[in-house]
C-alpha cells in the first residue's frame, strides 16, 4: 500500500509539473482570450480531479458558468441543510436506541428486586447474596445506559439546533423547499425521540413504586423477624420462673 501511495504521489506530482509548464506555454505565447479561457477551464478541470494518494483523497471540481451568487447560495444552502439533516437522523437513532435499552435495562432491574421481595425468607444466605449480585450488576448497567443516553441527547440537541439554523439559512436564502424539508425533519425527530422518552419515563416511574414496594416489604419483614423473636423468649422467660 505504501509503494501504490508513493507511486500515485509521483504521478501527482508529475501531472502538476506537466500542468505547470503547460501553463506557462500557453500564457508565454498569449494567445487569443477565448482560447486562453478554454484551456484554463481544461487545466482546473484536470487539476480537481487529480487523486492524491491512490484516489484516496479526490477533490471533485466543476467550472460552472453563468450562475448568479444567489444560484451559487441557494444551492450552498440546499447542501448545508442536507448534511444537517444527515446529522440530525444519525443523533436521532442514537438516542432513541439507548432510551430503548434503558428501558429494557430498568424493567429488568424491577422484574429481579420484585422477585427478590417475593422470595423473602426462603432463601440461603448464599443464595440471598447471589440474587443481591444480580441486582447490582444490573442497577450499575442501568446506571451505564442512563450516562449514554444523557451523552446522545445532548449531541441530539445540538443537531436540533444546527438544523433549525439551517432552515432559517435556506429561508433567507430563498432555498424555501431545503427550508421546508429540515423543519419536516426536526417535527419527525423530536416526536420520535418523545415517544422513546414517554417510555424510559414510564420505566422510571415503575422503578420508583418497585422501590416504595422494597421499603414496605423489608419494613414488614424485619418487624416479622423481631415478633418472632419475642414469642421464643417469652415461654423462655416462663420457664426460668418456674
Amino acid at each position: 500500500m505504501w509503494r501504490t501511495n508513493m507511486a500515485a504521489l509521483r504521478r501527482g506530482a508529475a501531472y502538476l509539473s506537466f500542468v505547470r509548464s503547460s501553463a506557462r506555454t500557453l500564457f508565454s505565447k498569449k494567445p487569443a482570450v477565448r482560447k486562453v479561457s478554454k484551456w484554463t477551464n481544461i487545466l482546473y478541470s484536470g487539476v480537481a480531479s487529480l487523486a492524491i494518494g491512490g484516489g484516496l483523497c479526490a477533490v471533485p471540481f466543476k467550472v460552472v458558468e453563468n450562475l448568479s451568487h444567489d444560484s451559487l447560495i441557494r444551492r450552498a444552502a440546499s447542501l448545508m441543510t442536507d448534511s444537517s439533516s444527515t446529522f440530525l437522523s444519525q443523533t436521532t437513532l442514537a438516542l432513541i436506541d439507548a432510551l430503548t435499552e434503558y428501558s429494557k435495562a430498568v424493567h429488568t432491574l424491577i422484574a429481579l428486586q420484585r422477585r427478590y421481595l417475593a422470595s423473602l425468607g426462603k432463601l440461603t444466605p448464599a443464595e440471598e447474596d447471589a440474587v443481591w449480585q444480580v441486582i447490582i450488576g444490573q442497577r450499575a448497567k442501568v446506571h451505564d445506559v442512563q450516562d449514554e443516553c444523557k451523552r446522545f441527547e445532548s449531541t441530539w440537541v445540538t443537531a436540533v439546533k444546527l438544523c433549525e439554523m439551517a432552515a432559517e439559512a435556506s429561508y433567507v436564502s430563498g432555498a424555501e423547499h431545503a427550508s421546508i424539508t429540515v423543519r419536516t425533519n426536526i417535527q419527525l425527530a423530536q416526536s420520535q425521540v418523545e415517544e422513546a422518552q414517554k417510555l424510559s419515563l414510564d420505566a422510571d416511574k415503575k422503578l420508583a413504586e418497585t422501590k416504595v414496594m422494597e421499603v414496605e416489604r423489608m419494613a414488614k419483614y424485619g418487624a416479622s423477624l423481631e415478633s418472632s423473636d419475642d414469642e421464643e423468649e417469652v415461654p423462655e422467660a416462663y420457664l426460668r420462673e418456674d
